[in-house]
Formats: structure tokens, sequence, C-alpha cells
């Protein structure tokens, strides 16, 4: 007994090290990539602002990101690939980090409307998939060391790790945490994170008086919150229906990105204003901050990054996310006795619940943003936005494990319709007490109504058989006379 005792602390103390191991190496690598590549989308986006004609380059940019994607053979291939590959353990092709990096850059640089999270995630499943190969893990270790490197790098380029382990480690499986990527997601995002801090990366942090609690402000949050939940699904059926009337009217995915590109640029020009184009993190941080933004920002945002993603521009939607949850707070708040800049605070966060599915990430992002105070209020705000949103998401591989009314199990991909049935057992209780009090002889009466039906039933079902006999009988003697007429 003494010596399996033993022996289980070495090998478990040996797998313990091997994550840490793991998690130190996909933590540098995705710390010197994320700084890279949040100074690469800085430096494009502080080019486009100073030179408003790189926005008629997009077509152009758009050309050479879909041909680009078609030589790569890497088609199809995105944030949806990752989370498949986070869940089944599968492989991912090396080829896709070039590609999303000078994608989402050139994305940026032209004035299309995306965020950078997409890109992170790509980034970094791709960079801990690799990992995970050198290091010869089975298939079960890759998953996790897939979603080590999307944590990762998403707190590379955020500067949140805890809310980019628990996002990761809760939003692949709704309903389902994968618990042992928590302790070598947290140590690979702690350390990409201190790496990209110290090579320039600015964390996400901002400003904001938060309200001491109260009930009554609490009943306003969560009016505001629902209503974010319902702007999520605005913003993802949006993508959704932007992106079959693109399939529908434009087949070649070249001419597919020349219309998108163009309808971006004609937009931008009638709105008469830059603030709908790339992420948008200053009117965030307007909204926040200064309680300032136009009332329509978040209906603008939506329309921008549906045209701009959706024809085959890179980048990714949770940026995008953030700007209409704040912008639409901002503007909402004040109409519900709350104020401007908590308003955008609860809007961010509940917006990005609503739109991933999920509840603890956005607390978490509430705290490392925001500096935790208000907690209940983002929490309630958190869990309504979570429910209103019901089963829309961000990501088509993302799975609902369970239902979010009961405990009912669907085990189905976001954006599906399930058959939910919360009021099973009350309808089941009033029928049985229903059937308890009848008379004797309406049951008797109901009995042989019940067996009629069978019988007709059974009588149409007996005639549909007897008619495919004769006909299948008519088509092979049909059949025999063309033989013998040849």
């Amino acid at each position: 007994m003494q010596k399996e005792t033993g022996l289980f602390i070495k090998n478990y103390m040996l797998y313990i090290l091997r994550w840490i191991v793991l998690a130190l190496v996909i933590g540098v690598i995705c710390g010197v990539l994320g700084a890279l590549f949040y100074d690469g989308v800085a430096l494009v986006t502080g080019l486009r602002e100073k030179n408003e004609w790189l926005l008629y380059l997009m077509p152009a940019a758009g050309l050479l990101i879909v041909f680009m994607y078609v030589k790569l053979d890497l088609v199809g291939a995105g944030t949806d690939t990752i989370i498949d590959a986070a869940r089944d353990g599968g492989q991912l092709r090396f080829r896709l980090i070039p590609a999303i990096f000078f994608g989402t850059l050139l994305t940026h640089l032209t004035g299309g409307s995306s965020g950078r999270e997409g890109a992170a995630l790509q980034l970094g499943g791709d960079i801990g998939s690799h990992v995970g190969r050198w290091f010869h893990l089975d298939t079960d270790d890759m998953k996790i060391v897939t979603m080590t490197g999307m944590a990762a790098f998403f707190s590379a380029l955020f500067g949140t790790p805890l809310t980019a382990t628990v996002f990761v480690s809760f939003f692949v499986a709704v309903g389902h945490v994968y618990s042992a990527a928590m302790f070598p997601g947290l140590i690979a995002s702690i350390t990409a994170y201190a790496i990209s801090r110290e090579l320039g990366m600015q964390p996400f942090r901002f400003a904001v008086a938060l309200p001491d609690f109260q009930v009554i402000m609490c009943l306003k949050v969560i009016l505001l919150a629902a209503l974010c939940g319902l702007v999520s699904s605005l913003f993802i059926e949006t993508l959704h229906l932007t992106k079959r009337m693109y399939k529908r009217f434009f087949l070649n995915p070249y001419v597919r990105v020349i219309v998108g590109a163009c309808l971006v640029i004609l937009l931008t020009k009638l709105v008469g204003t830059y603030d709908y184009n790339g992420a948008g993190t200053n009117v965030i941080k307007a909204a926040i901050e200064d309680g300032t933004s136009h009332p329509l920002a978040f209906l603008f945002k939506i329309i921008f990054t549906a045209l701009t993603l959706e024809c085959g521009f890179k980048g990714g939607e949770i940026v995008p996310t953030f700007f209409i949850g704040a912008t639409f707070g901002c503007v909402m708040g004040p109409l519900l006795g709350i104020p401007a800049t908590f308003g955008a605070a609860i809007g961010l966060t509940a917006t990005f619940a609503g739109a991933t599915n999920s509840i603890i990430a956005p607390i978490c992002l509430a705290v490392e943003a925001f500096g935790g105070g208000g907690i209940l209020y983002f929490a309630i705000a958190c869990a309504v936005a979570f429910t209103t949103s019901a089963y829309d998401g961000l990501y088509a591989s993302q799975i609902i494990v369970f239902s979010k009314v009961s405990t009912h199990r669907l085990d189905m991909k976001a954006g599906h319709i399930p058959h939910e049935r919360p009021r099973r057992g009350i309808r089941k209780a009033v029928r049985e007490a229903g059937e308890a009090a009848q008379d004797p002889r309406t049951c008797i009466k109901e009995e042989l109504h019940r067996e009629k039906r069978e019988r007709v039933m059974e009588f149409g079902r007996e005639r549909e058989a007897e008619k495919a006999r004769r006909q299948a009988a008519q088509e092979q003697k049909q059949q025999e006379s063309e033989k013998h007429g040849e």
C-alpha cells in the first residue's frame, strides 16, 4: 500500500511539474508575440487615424486577405476551428498563425470594424497546440494545452489573466468546466501578462465611479442587463443574417469582400465619423469614463462589424461587443436612473455575458477592469444577461451542455433552438390530478375513442403499404416489358 501511495505521489508531482513547464513555455511565447501583435495593431491604427485615405484601400486589403486564406488552404478556419480543437484535442496548422496575424493587421489598417481577441484566441490556441506536439502530448492533454495557449494570448493582449483563464475554461462548453485547464492556464496567463506589460502593453483598465449597493439601483441594473442580453442577441442575429445575405448574393469570395469593403466605406462617409472603424477603444473609454456616447452608436457598430467580418476580413467580435455594450449602457442607463458611466460599465460586462454565454468570466472582467467595486451589481447583471440572451452565441462551435432555465440536458451548439420543457413537471401534476378526479364513464369513453383512432391509423398504414406494394409490382412489370421490347 505504501509503495502504491509513493508511486502515485511521484507521478502526480511529475504531472504537475510538466504542466508548470508547459505553461511557462506557452506564457513566454504568447507574451512576446502578444506584445508584438498589440504594438502592430496600435501602429496600424495610428497610421489609419493620421491617413484617412487608407480607408479607400480596404477593397485591396480584403482581396489580399481572401487570396492569402485561399492559397494557404485556410478558407473557413477561424475561432470556431480553435474551439473544436480545444474540445476534441485536434491538431492545428501552423500556417494559421501568420494568416490571422497579418489578416487582422490589414483589417485594422484599412478601417475594418473588428476586434483583436479573435486573433488572440486563434494565435494562442495554435501556439499551445504546437507546443503540445513538441512535447508529444496525448489527445486529452492536447485539449488542455490548446486552452492554455488561448488564455495566455488573450491575457497578453488585454492584461486580464484571471478573465482569460476563466473565460477559456468555461466558454468552450457552457455548463461544463475544464477545471484541469485552470492551473496551467493561470500560470501561462500571468506569465504572458507580465512579459507583455514589460514590452509596452497597456492593460484593459477604466476609472469609473461605482455606487454603493441599494435595492432600487439593483432593480434598475437588472432591467438594463435584461436589455443588454437582448442587444447581444440582436448583434449575433445581425452577424448571421449578414453572412447569409453575402453568401446568397455573392458566391465568389473575392466579389464578396469587395462589396463588403465598399459598403463599409460608404457607411463611413454617410455617418461622417471614423468612430466605428477599427476596434473603437477610444469610444469605449469615453462612454465609461466620461459618460458620453452617440445615441445610436451601438447600432452603427453592430452594422459596421457585421459588414466587415462576414465578408472575409479578420479580427474578433468581443471588442465590438464591449463597444456595443458600453455605448448602449451609457445611453440607456440615464433613462433608467443609472449614472451614464456606471451604466456603460454594466452594459459592457452584461453584453459580454450574453454574447459569449458566460457568467463567471464577465464578473472577473469587471473586477480586473473596474477595480472590484460594485461586484454584486456586476454579478446580477451578468446572470440576467446570460439568461435573457437565450442560446445565441458568437461562436457556432460553442456547445450548450445544459439548459439555462432548467436541469434539462441539451448538448447542442450555440444558436440552435432547443426543445425546452421547463413546465413539464407542473403539467404532469395537473394532468394526473385531473385523471384522478375524472368520472369512470368519461375514462371509458376516452379509452374507446383512443382505440378507434388507433384502428383508423392502423388501417391507413395497411392501405399505404398495399399501395406501395402494388406500385412496386407495376414498376417491376414495366421494366420487364421494356427488356423484352429491347
